[in-house]
């Protein structure tokens, strides 16, 4: 099933979408939540970030490709990690599928795009096994994690190079049913490939890190954790329209507009 975040007639909700229908409900889709009877077509709706996360959690670099690219960008020996691990994103940097990153004025040409999967959180877990650890997760949405590399190499906490207003677009929807093994994810620019890879080719998978994480901390309805990228991206300019797709899940669309 897929659920979005919409906002109409000044007031936001979730709703199922069935084609081109949502049927809109009260309450979240992983909690307690009843039918109101009202539908809507979702091209009158607003599309928003499909949740706004209590934490918003972000693997650490995951996939192998990626490593040894960034790595020989930076002309160093690439260096994979020997355990999941685990940082921090932050909510101001969200925006909803079609809408614009905004690239801040003083920022360096070096703006990438990072395509991720994106996973949901639908119930309150600590100290689950790695057998469990997929019974907490409700869905997936898609996420970009657009980085500016100047600052994100010289900012100890990333906090402008991957925490700036707009850099974290998320959406369109929450999936519940989706085939990761079989799942590709596909990064195009101005409609050309840019990318592709299998999405579940990280070298931690899911389980493993919902099992590292709920050994310290307690994952809520609601979270989401960011599963990393392959690959790497071209620089990204003005007018860039960058559009991830995880193929049986969806497309997230977003143009690039540099500030005046």
């Amino acid at each position: 099933m897929r659920w979005i975040r919409f906002t109409t007639e000044g007031r936001t909700a979730y709703g199922s979408l069935t084609g081109d229908t949502v049927s809109e409900i009260s309450g979240e889709p992983w909690g307690k939540h009843t039918a109101t009877g009202k539908t809507h077509k979702v091209s009158a709706v607003k599309l928003e970030v499909p949740v706004i996360p209590r934490t918003f959690y972000a693997a650490g670099i995951n996939y192998a490709a990626h490593i040894r690219e960034m790595a020989e960008k930076r002309g160093v020996q690439p260096v994979f990690p020997e355990k999941a691990d685990i940082g921090y994103r932050a909510n101001n940097a969200l925006i909803a599928h079609n809408e614009d990153v905004v690239i801040p004025k003083d920022a360096t040409e070096k703006i990438n795009y990072e395509g991720e999967l994106v996973v949901i959180i639908g119930k309150q877990v600590k100290h689950l096994s790695k057998a469990d650890a997929m019974s907490c997760v409700f869905g997936y949405t898609i996420g970009n994690d657009v980085s500016e590399r100047t600052w994100q190499r010289g900012d100890r906490t990333f906090w402008r190079g991957k925490n700036a207003d707009t850099f974290k677009p998320m959406g369109p929807w929450i999936d519940t049913d989706v085939d990761i093994d079989a799942m590709q994810t596909i990064v195009r620019v101005n409609g050309k490939d840019s990318l592709r890879f299998k999405t579940n080719d990280m070298i931690f998978d899911i389980p493993t890190y919902i099992e590292a994480m709920t050994r310290y901390l307690t994952l809520y309805p609601g979270d989401v954790i960011w599963m990393g990228t392959d690959g790497t991206s071209p620089d990204l300019k003005h007018g860039d329209v960058v559009e991830v797709e995880l193929t049986g899940l969806g497309v997230l669309r977003n143009r690039f507009v540099r500030a005046a």
